[in-house]
């Protein structure tokens, strides 16, 4: 549960895009916390990040000394004047205590204009309820920050997520859209790059990603009304929208691409069956390791983007 170089830098993102940070919501406190083997340090990394968004005087010392390893004061700078934090347990002191598999009290829907969430849900066992209570406990306007695990983080919390999992929770149906979902490689030196993802439902595919350094997903939704979250259950965009129909049958046009293959394959000798799927797997992990020679962010799915442009 910590800020680190892309956490921070995410919110002062946030922050130039119009979020309002005056009362805001951390899942578990947040540390100010940049990982030890990054070779810069967390003056280094704050300095720069603060200047390319136009906080190039403030006094970090004085800073980190006020934060004394969390992110309050950080939090202030962005316009907070009513930072809360929740927790399961007391041990970084928390203000409120409270188990996020479990409802939030009544007494905090609606009100906060910001709720962040930088490395607790994917520890939350009933992610449904913890998620849920992140998005009721928004006022209409307010945003959900979200930077969590999306690849290569196995056996760090119970979950990783795909991008998939956001687009469709925070849907117009449950009173959400979604501003950005982008996604960052994360790195030993220098500044990661950070890729815009592609909507799942628009492309009518699969965004998918195979790489080999951890990856966060950053997310930034806006609550636009309320409704009744979760009134119908989530499902991945792929089979409700370009596989199924909703009597559970398939859809014409993916009814016919099967009936296109199953009769193509009638007409191919049964010796040459195994050669030729062995040949269209070859060709396709060549492809594969091709494009993860340069980069393993296909793009159709991701778009690199400056998140200084347009501040």
């Amino acid at each position: 549960m910590a800020l680190d170089a892309d956490g921070s830098r995410f919110l002062l993102y946030a922050k130039s895009q119009g979020v309002d940070f005056s009362r805001t919501a951390m899942i578990g406190r947040q540390r100010l916390w940049i990982d030890p083997q990054v070779r810069e340090n967390l003056r280094d990394v704050l300095a720069r990040n603060l200047a390319d968004f136009g906080y190039g005087n403030v006094d970090l010392g004085r800073l980190l000394a006020e934060a004394d390893g969390y992110a309050e004061p950080f939090l202030r700078l962005l316009g907070c004047t009513d930072a809360s934090s929740f927790d399961a347990s007391s041990y970084e002191r928390a203000t409120h205590i409270h188990d996020f598999n479990l409802p939030i009290d009544p007494q905090f829907k609606g009100r906060f204009t910001a709720v962040i969430d930088a490395g607790t849900l994917e520890h939350i066992f009933n992610f449904p309820v913890a998620i849920r209570n992140c998005m009721e406990m928004l006022t209409v306007g307010g945003h959900f920050l979200g930077i969590t695990p999306a690849n290569n983080a196995c056996g760090h919390g119970f979950y990783q997520f795909s991008p998939d999992l956001y687009f469709r929770v925070f849907s117009e149906e449950n009173g959400f859209h979604i501003d950005q979902v982008l996604a960052c490689e994360t790195k030993r030196t220098g500044r990661n790059s950070w890729f815009v993802v592609a909507d799942p439902l628009q492309l009518r595919e699969m965004v998918t990603l195979v790489n080999r350094r951890e990856t966060y997903l950053l997310v930034m939704a806006r609550r636009t009304r309320k409704e009744a979250i979760f009134a119908e259950p989530v499902q991945q965009s792929i089979y409700t929208e370009v596989i199924w129909r909703a009597d559970g049958r398939l859809r014409p046009e993916a009814e016919s691409a099967s009936q296109a293959r199953r009769s193509l394959r009638q007409y191919v000798p049964v010796p040459l069956k195994t050669p030729i799927r062995l040949a269209r797997r070859a060709v396709r992990e060549a492809f594969s390791a091709y494009g993860r020679l340069f980069s393993p962010f296909n793009r159709r799915y991701f778009t690199k983007m400056d998140e200084t442009e347009n501040r």
